[in-house]
């Protein structure tokens, strides 16, 4: 029972980390609003175009997130009902989509360093 509890503070600091992400994407979307009404340009969209997509894949760290966190719980009160194999299979299942949460946070921090491309190629223009 011990072994799914450790996942807790794990999950818990990646969606800390994962709301961090997302408030400093809504951030730059509202500046990238205000950039986009007054000047338009095709690197604007272009930035608008990958936030969109990051604001997707973020959507689905937190979700897969959340959804670890439910089975580690489920997998918790399994073991502790005596359920030893439903509770396996819960832990191994959090497991599962913890890894689907990181791998679509590793697609957005692609996504992240094709938005600076963007702009620095817009400086150099």
């Amino acid at each position: 029972m011990t072994t799914p509890a450790i996942l807790f503070p794990a999950v818990s600091l990646l969606m800390l980390a994962y709301t961090n992400r997302f408030l400093a994407i809504s951030s730059i979307t509202r500046s990238l609003h205000s950039r986009y009404k007054s000047e338009g340009g095709v690197a604007v969209r272009r930035q608008i175009e990958n936030l969109r997509s990051r604001l997707k894949l973020i959507r689905r760290m937190q979700s897969f997130g959340i959804l670890s966190l439910f089975a580690c719980i489920l997998s918790v009160v399994g073991l502790f009902l005596g359920q030893r194999v439903t509770g396996e299979f819960l832990f191994g299942l959090s497991l599962l989509l913890m890894l689907g949460s990181l791998l679509f946070c590793l697609f957005e921090i692609q996504l992240s360093g094709r938005a600076l491309e963007i702009e620095l190629a817009d400086m150099e223009e």
